[in-house]
């Protein structure tokens, strides 16, 4: 493999370069997948209730297994409860999260239904229209030289071109 950077050759892919310091990927491995928001409140949703039955359940087992309450008992078991009542309120926002990612109506959907909405030749015309016609020329003439330089060489040349009488 060879640097795209320095052009050193024998590279090795998922390393950095030995001249450079470039990072070289691998690009014979296929790329990660994104995984989709839905995913991931699926998998939010069923570690919160996870959580929270196993906070729960550990809590009542200290109180009804442990025959003499060390104050350490009560501490843990205090904290277990906390961890599960922290996820139910995370389990609620999940839901309610949820609940609005379904609603949601994504921006390509809605275009196309106000495209769809319109005439057929009003389509047609979206569909072929070039951006020529959709925009206006652009005017350069009122603009700013982008520096001295700029400005000094085009007085030069205006200079140096024969007057013509």
């Amino acid at each position: 493999m060879f640097c795209p950077r320095c052009g050193k050759a024998e590279q090795l892919p998922e390393t950095y370069c030995r001249q450079c310091g470039l990072f070289l990927p691998d690009w014979s491995q296929p790329v990660k997948r994104e995984i989709p928001p839905e995913e991931h409140l699926k998998a939010n949703t069923f570690l919160n209730a996870l959580t929270i039955i196993v906070s729960f359940s550990l809590a009542i087992l200290l109180f009804a297994v442990v025959p003499d309450k060390h104050p350490l008992i009560y501490v843990t078991a205090g904290l277990l409860i906390a961890i599960g009542a922290w996820h139910i309120q995370t389990f609620i926002r999940t839901q309610k999260l949820t609940k609005q990612w379904k609603r949601r109506t994504p921006l390509t959907e809605i275009q196309l239904t106000d495209v769809q909405a319109t005439s057929p030749e009003t389509q047609a015309a979206v569909k072929s229209a070039s951006t020529e016609k959709l925009l206006n020329q652009a005017n350069f003439t009122d603009t700013l030289p982008a520096s001295v330089t700029e400005n000094t060489t085009r007085q030069l040349a205006e200079r140096s071109q024969p007057k013509v009488v």
